[in-house]
């Protein structure tokens, strides 16, 4: 157990302190925003509605569902069993984000709420082209960017994934079983 506690904090020294520059410092500080990713976030909803017609409403349900339980699980749940100091309070942490939450830094919401999106993307709408899997990198750069900026541990990102994903998965299997598989209805 000490040896992965002490691996933890060996990667988010690397990470924090010595693989940065300031290119990535600007980069990451915006990436982790939801402000930043709300066109996609659009764009997915206008994409299910315009292409999958009736299907694609309850596929914009089922992916706000599987968000807010993920935000749930992580936060609301998670993180007030096990509490974990955050790295921002430490003063030898290179902090740049705006604020250091005071919520346990254990799971990652923003991991975990990413990764549960990216899993029920990929599950219900992968099929559709191959560039879905694309949500997967778009998952990790955020949650990398959270040890970056000094509000996590990589530990605290990774289960925050495992959580999410596992989350993504459950719910994209229970829309298939329940609405089917989204096909795109050629309208012209």
């Amino acid at each position: 157990m000490l040896d992965l506690i002490g691996s933890d904090y060996w990667l988010f020294s690397k990470i924090n302190q010595q693989w940065t520059n300031s290119f990535f410092d600007s980069l990451f500080l915006v990436i982790r925003e939801g402000e930043f990713w709300t066109p996609f976030y659009l764009f997915l909803l206008v994409f299910a509605a315009i292409n999958f017609s009736k299907k694609g409403w309850w596929w914009m349900l089922a992916f706000i569902l599987t968000v807010s339980l993920s935000d749930i699980v992580s936060s609301h749940i998670i993180k007030e069993i096990i509490f974990r100091p955050r790295p921002c309070n430490d003063p030898y942490t290179r902090f740049i984000a705006s604020y250091c939450p005071i919520s346990s830094s254990f799971t990652s919401s923003h991991a975990c709420n990413h990764f549960a999106m990216a899993t029920f993307i990929f599950f219900t709408l992968g099929h559709t082209g191959k560039w879905w899997r694309l949500v997967f990198l778009w998952a990790a750069s955020i949650s990398y960017a959270q040890i970056y900026v000094g509000v996590h541990y990589p530990s605290d990102v990774v289960c925050g994934a495992i959580v999410g994903a596992l989350l993504g998965f459950y719910m994209a299997r229970l829309f298939s079983r329940r609405i089917g598989v989204l096909k795109i209805e050629n309208k012209y």
